[in-house]
């Protein structure tokens, strides 16, 4: 991932280290309607200022967000002020490390079982076609990113900008891109031959779209590292 998204998501997840701000957190969280300041100190027992303080901080790095409401259901002159009421954003906040990317994988799969239920055939060949069709269009990504007429090594280096943002973790060598991380490590362990199936229809598919033929794509399983290596031509 891009380190200001990085340092985002390790922000949001570190301000939960601190005890009473995570007991507020969980509070909001199990309760069924959005919680207004008294209610939260009185429900985890701190003072107002203290709740009001760290909720607020919650808010900040995106663990909770705010609505403001009459609590009494009257409207017009005399009804007050509406309140400040916290609920959990619908955002979502994780942290890995290594970084791994589940969620492509799940979307790749959820699209190639749609494919195959609709139009018949392999479930495997339509997630290689999936796969294909999201490797296109970080191929893509990496053309723009090289510059125009570029060279093989300004693509090679735009190569590895793209991968890095999704968790691959490439370094550069004289004989193409290593990728040192496995975005889906766990489902690789044990569905190797599907998993990394998909992987190379997706990288194959990166270094297809990159530009003037600066990248191939082989599968070239070693331990510690994916499974795929891009080679330079």
């Amino acid at each position: 991932m891009a380190s200001d998204d990085f340092a985002r998501r390790v922000t949001g997840v570190a301000a939960l280290a601190e005890p009473v701000r995570r007991d507020l957190y969980l509070y909001v969280v199990a309760s069924a309607e959005a919680v207004g300041r008294d209610e939260a100190a009185t429900g985890v027992g701190v003072p107002r200022h203290t709740a009001k303080f760290h909720l607020d901080k919650l808010v900040e790095e995106g663990l909770l967000e705010t609505e403001f409401r009459r609590l009494s259901g009257r409207e017009g002159p005399g009804a007050g002020r509406p309140a400040k009421l916290y609920r959990r954003t619908s955002g979502e906040v994780s942290v890995s490390l290594p970084e791994r990317d589940y969620e492509l994988a799940g979307q790749l799969m959820a699209q190639a079982i749609e494919e195959a239920a609709r139009d018949g055939g392999s479930v495997v060949d339509a997630l290689h076609r999936a796969a294909a069709r999201r490797g296109e269009a970080l191929g893509e990504q990496t053309r723009a990113g090289a510059g125009s007429a570029p060279s093989r090594e300004r693509i090679l280096a735009a190569a590895c900008v793209t991968l890095a943002e999704h968790g691959y973790e490439p370094r550069q060598t004289d004989g193409g891109v290593t990728l040192v991380n496995c975005p889906f490590h766990a489902l690789a362990s044990e569905h190797t031959d599907l998993v990394c199936g998909m992987n190379l229809a997706l990288l194959a598919a990166v270094a297809a779209r990159a530009g003037d033929g600066a990248l191939t794509a082989r599968l070239d399983p070693a331990p510690d590292r994916c499974c795929v290596v891009l080679a330079a031509r």
